[in-house]
């Protein structure tokens, strides 16, 4: 997790308090569903990578092949940006 996520536990001789439970758990979620959606963003990212290499790949691969990675490698990579600018404004 990263710094700004960091969670204090209460002392073991003050009981959370349902309250601070539920602070503690929601940014505990907050946390990782940051993590989940930047994994999302690099996985996007490598598929925009194999998808340029397929279209670049000359006669080797099928035309239907080849133009497909073209459109999946624009989209996939502007979607990886989105999600990464999304991100970073939360």
């Amino acid at each position: 997790m990263s710094a700004s996520h960091v969670v204090m536990l209460p002392s073991a001789t003050e009981p959370e308090s349902p309250g601070d439970h539920i602070r503690r758990l929601q940014s505990e979620a907050k946390g990782l569903a940051r993590e989940h959606v930047e994994m999302l963003a690099h996985a996007l990212g490598e598929v925009a990578r194999l998808a340029t290499e397929i279209a670049a790949g000359g006669d080797v691969y099928p035309v239907g092949a080849r133009e497909l990675s073209r459109r999946l490698a624009e989209d996939a990579a502007k979607h990886a940006l989105a999600l990464t600018a999304i991100v970073d404004r939360s």
